[in-house]
């Protein structure tokens, strides 16, 4: 009985030793953990289940992070847009289009020949065509003396204009400086081109009475010159008539004492 018992021990120690001996070695190859004891149970404390839940708790903190800046650039984004879409709160179309009408006004208040076409040509078939060589004395007086008017009204009225050209250069330099002043004070893309083609229709108004004045100088220059060229020619008809022999002297009764 003894003999048969003693090797069904020892098989039964080896089996003990080789299951024991991973769990003797765990402690040696895992991190040691804390066990704290309260009122209520025991709390085991896990340094490498700590640090990954600091890891986590970083990581989720920083994608907050990054959706707050995100967010924080999609508002700018809209309010840089909404800036953009802002209107200039200038406008200079009422006073440009007072100037132009001023300088209209002139145009239309041109005296004895008007900027029209039409009325040009018949004018100058009417009063400064060739003069007819059986044509009045006194016809001759009127027409010159109708032509002498159409030049000094013409002179007149480029004066005019000049003045008027000149008055808008004051509210030209006090609009353009308004311009530039919200030019430079534009908040966004839309006010900064606003301010711009306002700056563009300012100065097409400048050439607009510069175009004018050009043309009123232009018409007083070309009635003086018509003028000119007409009065030769009316002279030089008129010398014909006076050089023209005539009848000559033709005797008559003369009677000095009444009966």
């Amino acid at each position: 009985m003894t003999r048969t018992s003693m090797p069904r021990v020892v098989g039964t120690s080896l089996l003990a030793l080789t299951l024991a001996a991973p769990l003797a070695l765990c402690p040696v190859l895992a991190p040691p953990a804390h066990a704290f004891f309260g009122g209520f149970g025991r709390i085991v404390y896990d340094p490498t289940n700590h640090a990954e839940n600091l890891l986590t708790a970083a990581r989720t903190l920083e994608q907050i992070n990054n959706q707050i800046a995100s967010l924080q650039n999609e508002a700018e984004m809209l309010i840089n847009q909404a800036r953009n879409l802002e209107s200039l709160p200038h406008s200079s179309l009422q006073q440009l289009q007072q100037n132009v009408s001023r300088t209209r006004q002139l145009l239309d208040e041109a005296q004895n020949i008007a900027f029209e076409v039409q009325e040009v040509d018949q004018a100058f078939e009417r009063e400064y065509g060739t003069p007819d060589l059986p044509m009045s004395e006194q016809q001759l007086l009127n027409d010159a003396r109708t032509r002498w008017s159409n030049t000094m009204g013409g002179l007149q009225d480029a004066m005019r204009v000049q003045a008027g050209v000149t008055g808008n250069i004051e509210a030209q330099r006090a609009e353009m400086a308004t311009l530039v002043e919200q030019s430079q004070g534009a908040t966004g893309a839309l006010q900064a081109s606003q301010a711009g083609n306002q700056l563009l229709a300012l100065q097409s108004q400048q050439l607009s009475d510069l175009t004018v004045l050009l043309a009123a100088t232009g018409r007083a220059e070309a009635l003086s010159e018509a003028e000119r060229a007409t009065a030769a020619e009316q002279g030089r008809i008129q010398r014909e008539r006076f050089l023209t022999p005539g009848t000559g002297y033709q005797p008559g009764n003369a009677r000095m004492f009444n009966d």
